[in-house]
């Protein structure tokens, strides 16, 4: 199989895996059998496609030329095969977990649920393969679509309601900032393609260059940004599986992917270091870490206090590009894997409590861990990863991003860093401490409470010793992101 097939079915495999759910959407088993195979196969191409990476090739797929240079082309480099490979093995994580969780709940609607997660994983391929920046943003915007079925599961005012916010907030900010920038962009480079090195230099002063990059960082709303920010709270009222979609697998990923990939292919780290254009931004997303994970603090509600652990997350990888350093460059993409891995080991952990005990708010939660030790030692392990300590993976990203910002010059980021830890340890620590230290709440009978199903604790299981192995074993993920070009 020739690199370019294997591209094409990795975005055709998903889709077609849509299809087969639909078609036997009425057998549980094997619909369910269809979705953990065509994961398992599109995990299986991606990893072939590694190789070729890995000795210094960029395989390429021209699928239509819409214009005279404009394209829908596809093409594997190391940054985006990293996304692709998170993407593509959380995918089966996640199916499994969701298995459990839509099974143990009585979910309505459970055929459209896999059929629209199976569209989103094509399409977030898509964005990581993208070639250019119009390719990238058809992507983007069809897991825009693709996600907003999903985010109105529940189908109640509520649902609706956030899936109202979701849609307009996501689509605005597209065709508002996003595509007048990709238009400017075209008009002063005359491409669009992806270039080791940007495309910009010597095309835009300074200011043209800041301008142009508050518009990818605000026009890119899954990167979740503040002030563009407040969908991704509201989208929590869906099932636990669509959150972890959100913040680890897909949508809030596809977002942070897509602005560090326009800062290294489009404006390059010399054009930004040099001019100074993104220190405004720097500032920015400095803040979005430190009041967010203020925000975080004040949330009873489990999976909000999460959500504004994303949102502050999400901006360390926007931090990390606005260093306009190689080794913040690399902290960002250790902290879209690490990051996903811990944060996906929190939302399953806070469904596999739902599904167990129907316990959402954080008060509610104290003398669990004696009923369901094994969730919330998981919990532990997934919160001290998004926390940095070892020997969890967590930590190699934020020790990149602080090297990156002394690369920089820019030493209040790391102070930024310190204090988002300790307020990391506040809002995420006091959660396991109060279920196993904590005295049950009057009415609570511990002993009619048990573990999750055991698809969900196979799926929490596997994320969470994810979080230890990839401290002692981050090599690989290192080595494909030094492969990066940035001349």
């Amino acid at each position: 199989m020739t690199p370019e097939t294997m591209i094409a079915y990795t975005l055709l495999l998903p889709l077609i895996g849509a299809a087969l759910i639909g078609l036997f959407g009425k057998i549980p088993d094997l619909r369910e059998f269809i979705t953990l195979s065509v994961a398992g196969a599109l995990f299986f191409i991606v990893i072939s496609l590694l190789g070729h990476v890995l000795n210094g090739e960029q395989p390429e797929l021209n699928v239509l030329e819409v214009a005279p240079g404009l394209s829908l082309a596809f093409k594997v480099e190391p940054l985006g095969m990293l996304f692709a490979i998170i993407a593509s093995g959380l995918w089966i994580v996640n199916s499994i977990y969701s298995i459990g969780y839509m099974r143990g709940n009585n979910e309505p609607r459970q055929t459209p649920f896999y059929m629209c997660f199976a569209v989103a994983i094509s399409s977030t391929i898509g964005v990581a393969f993208a070639e250019n920046l119009f390719t990238l943003f058809l992507c983007y915007e069809a897991l825009t679509l693709s996600t907003y079925p999903l985010v109105t599961h529940k189908a109640n005012e509520d649902a609706i309601r956030a899936g109202r916010l979701y849609l307009i907030l996501l689509l605005a900010t597209s065709m508002v900032l996003l595509l007048p920038a990709i238009l400017w962009t075209s008009v002063l480079a005359g491409t669009l393609s992806f270039t080791p090195g940007g495309i910009l230099s010597g095309k835009a002063d300074g200011l043209t260059v800041g301008i142009l990059m508050g518009l990818y960082v605000f026009g890119i709303g899954k990167a979740a940004t503040m002030p563009v920010h407040f969908w991704l709270p509201a989208a929590m009222v869906a099932p636990t599986p669509v959150s972890a979609l959100l913040h680890a697998v897909a949508v809030v990923k596809a977002g942070v992917f897509s602005v560090l990939k326009i800062v290294i292919y489009i404006f390059g780290l010399d054009l930004l270091s040099t001019t100074g254009a993104s220190e405004w931004l720097l500032y920015v997303a400095a803040g979005t870490v430190l009041l967010a994970s203020l925000i975080a603090m004040t949330k009873d509600n489990l999976k909000a206090r999460l959500a504004y652990s994303t949102i502050s997350q999400l901006a360390y990888i926007v931090v990390g590009a606005m260093l306009a350093s190689r080794l913040g460059m690399i902290g960002s993409g250790l902290h879209i894997t690490m990051h996903a891995v811990g944060k996906i080991t929190l939302f399953m952990c806070a469904g596999a409590i739902y599904t167990a005990a129907h316990k959402t708010e954080i008060k509610d939660l104290s003398g669990l861990g004696k009923a369901m030790p094994f969730t919330f030692v998981a919990f532990a392990i997934g919160a001290l990863s998004i926390i940095g300590l070892p020997p969890f993976g967590g930590l190699w990203s934020k020790w990149y991003l602080a090297l990156g910002a002394l690369q920089a010059d820019q030493l209040f980021i790391v102070a930024v860093l310190m204090i988002s830890s300790l307020l990391n340890i506040a809002y995420l620590m006091p959660i396991p401490f109060k279920a196993f230290f904590g005295k049950p709440a009057d009415g609570v009978e511990i002993t009619k409470i048990h573990e999750a199903p055991l698809p969900c604790l196979i799926a929490i299981g596997i994320t969470a010793a994810g979080c230890v192995l990839l401290f002692f074993y981050p090599g690989p993920i290192f080595d494909l992101l030094q492969l990066i070009k940035t001349p």
